[in-house]
C-alpha cells in the first residue's frame, strides 16, 4: 500500500511541478514581446500578431503577403481557403517550427510598463475658456502675433460652442476652418500645438507634401484622419471633436505651366474638399493606407476643426504686382518700388493673391478665416529669448542649475543673438543653432570643474570676440571679472 501511495504522491508532485513550470514559462512570455515568425518584428512595431499552432505568431502584413502569393498561384495554383488541396500538408512537424521560432531571451525586447490613464474631464459649455482666457494662456508661451492669437482664440471658442450645442433652434452654425499665412519660423505650428494642449483635445499634425491623389505612391487624404484617430486612442467620438493641422499647405498649389499629371497639387486640394466641409469618410484604423487586412471605420468630419498653414514663398511678389496695378502717372502717383521695403506686405494678402499662387477657389471657400502672422524683428527675438514659460535660455539655465551653476546673460548677449538670428532669416528656429554654437565649450567644461559658481554670457563672447565672465565659488566676483577681461 505504501508503494502505491508513494506512486500517487510522485504523480501529484510531477503534475504540480509541470504546472509550476508552465506558470513560470507563461510569466516569462508575458515579460517579453512576441515576434513575427516571418519578418521578426516585435508586436509593438508590427501591431497585433495572429497566434498560430506551435507557438508561432505572424503579423497582419506578412499574413496579407502570404494570402496574396497563394491567390496568385504561388503554391501550385491553390486558391485561398481551398482546403481540399491541404491534404499533403498534414505531415508538417510543428515542433520543428516551434524550435525555429524560439528566440533566446537576450534577443527579445521587454514589454513597456502600461502607464495609468488619467481621467479626462469632459468638455462642456461651462468649461470652455472664453476667448480672452485662451489668448491669455497663449501669451504665456507665444510672443507677439497678437492679431493671430486673437483670431484663433475666437475661432476655436466659436467652433467648440458649435460642437457642443450641435444646433440652436433651426439655425445651423457653419464651421470656421482657418488658413494662416506667415514666413517660416514665425510660430504657426507652435500656436496650434499650444491651443490643443491647453484645451486637451486630440490634435493631428500632418504635412501636405506627403499627400497625393488616390492610387499613387504617397498618402491619401484619408491618412490625415488616421493620424487624428490615433491621437484619440482610436476613439471615433473623441476624434470627431479634434483639431487637424495641415502644414506646408502651399506645397499642394496648382503647378504652373506643367504638362505632367499633377498628382500632388490641384488633385489633392480637390480631395480635401469633402474633409473640410464635412462628410462621412472611411478611415483605416492603425494604418496610413487601405488594404484588405486593415479594419476600416467611418469618421464624420462635420465637427473637426481644420487649420491649414503655409509660408507661401514669393507670394509677396504677387501682392506687390496687384498693388502696383493701382499706381497712376503724375506728381502724386505711387512709386513702383513703394512696397519693396514694406516688412508687413504679407498682411495685405487676399484670396485673389492665393488663387494667383495656385490655390483653387473651392478650397479657399472652405477656409473662411484667413489671417497672417508677422515676421520676427529684433525686439521679438529678444522677447522670445526671455519671456515664454519654456524659453530656450531658461532651458539652458535649468541644465546648468542641475550642476549647481548659475547661468546669466547680459543685455549685449541678447542683442547679439537677435542680430545673428535676423541674418539667418529662418525665424525662431535659428535661435537654437546660434545658442548651441557658443554654449558648446561651456557645457563641456563646467562638469569638469566644481569650483565654478556662475557664468555670465556677454555680447562679445556670442560674437566670438571675448570670453564669458566666470565667477568661482567663494571668490569676489569683481576679481574674476577683471581676470577674464585681461585674458580676452
Amino acid at each position: 500500500m505504501s508503494d502505491y501511495r508513494n506512486d500517487d504522491e510522485n504523480k501529484e508532485l510531477t503534475s504540480q511541478t509541470v504546472a509550476d513550470d508552465h506558470k513560470t514559462e507563461d510569466k516569462r512570455e508575458d515579460e517579453y514581446e512576441k515576434y513575427c515568425y516571418l519578418c521578426r518584428r516585435p508586436e509593438s512595431v508590427a501591431g497585433k500578431l495572429i497566434d498560430m499552432p506551435g507557438n508561432i505568431h505572424i503579423c497582419a502584413d506578412c499574413m496579407q503577403k502570404t494570402f496574396d502569393n497563394l491567390n496568385q498561384g504561388g503554391f501550385g495554383g491553390m486558391q485561398f481557403l481551398d482546403l481540399s488541396n491541404l491534404s499533403n500538408m498534414g505531415n508538417i512537424d510543428m515542433s520543428r517550427l516551434m524550435g525555429m521560432n524560439d528566440i533566446p531571451d537576450k534577443q527579445k525586447v521587454k514589454k513597456k510598463a502600461a502607464k495609468p490613464k488619467k481621467k479626462e474631464q469632459e468638455m462642456t459649455l461651462a468649461t470652455i475658456p472664453a476667448p480672452h482666457k485662451i489668448k491669455a494662456m497663449l501669451d504665456e508661451y507665444v510672443i507677439g502675433q497678437e492679431y493671430a492669437k486673437k483670431v484663433m482664440s475666437v475661432a476655436v471658442y466659436n467652433h467648440y460652442k458649435r460642437v457642443l450645442t450641435d444646433s440652436m433652434d433651426d439655425i445651423e452654425i457653419e464651421k470656421s476652418n482657418m488658413l494662416m499665412v506667415g514666413p517660416t519660423g514665425c510660430g504657426k505650428t507652435y500656436i496650434v500645438k499650444t491651443i490643443a494642449k491647453l484645451l486637451n483635445v486630440p490634435l493631428a499634425i500632418t504635412d501636405a507634401t506627403t499627400l497625393t491623389e488616390a492610387g499613387y505612391i504617397g498618402d491619401d487624404v484619408e491618412s490625415v484622419l488616421s493620424k487624428l484617430l490615433a491621437a484619440a486612442d482610436n476613439d471615433v467620438e473623441k476624434a470627431e471633436k479634434g483639431i487637424v493641422f495641415i502644414d506646408e499647405i502651399d506645397k499642394i498649389a496648382k503647378k504652373q505651366n506643367s504638362n505632367s499629371r499633377d498628382v500632388s497639387g490641384e488633385s489633392v486640394q480637390q480631395g480635401l474638399l469633402k474633409l473640410l466641409e464635412g462628410a462621412d469618410v472611411e478611415v483605416p484604423v492603425g494604418s496610413g493606407s487601405k488594404n484588405a487586412m486593415v479594419p476600416m471605420t467611418t469618421v464624420n468630419t462635420k465637427n473637426i476643426l481644420f487649420i491649414c498653414g503655409g509660408a507661401f514663398p514669393a507670394i509677396e511678389d504677387i501682392i506687390k504686382a496687384r498693388l502696383n496695378k493701382q499706381s497712376s502717372i503724375g506728381f502724386r502717383a505711387d512709386l513702383k518700388d513703394k512696397y519693396d521695403k514694406d516688412p508687413n506686405i504679407l498682411k495685405k494678402v487676399t484670396n485673389e493673391d492665393l488663387r494667383e499662387f495656385g490655390m483653387i477657389p473651392e478650397f479657399l471657400g472652405r477656409l473662411p478665416v484667413l489671417f497672417t502672422l508677422d515676421a520676427l524683428d529684433k525686439d521679438m527675438y529678444i522677447k522670445i529669448l526671455k519671456e515664454p514659460k519654456n524659453a530656450i535660455l531658461k532651458q539652458y539655465k535649468k541644465l546648468l542649475a542641475l550642476d549647481e551653476v548659475d547661468l546669466q546673460f547680459d543685455d549685449s548677449a541678447y542683442e547679439a543673438i537677435a542680430e545673428k538670428a535676423l541674418e539667418k532669416n529662418t525665424g525662431a528656429r535659428a535661435l537654437r543653432a546660434i545658442i548651441e554654437e557658443f554654449m558648446l565649450d561651456i557645457m563641456y567644461q563646467i562638469p569638469r570643474d566644481d569650483s565654478i559658481g556662475r557664468v555670465i554670457i556677454t555680447g562679445d563672447y556670442v560674437n566670438g570676440k571675448g570670453n564669458p565672465i566666470i565667477e568661482l565659488r567663494g571668490v569676489e566676483p569683481m576679481q574674476i571679472e577683471a581676470c577674464a577681461t585681461k585674458q580676452s
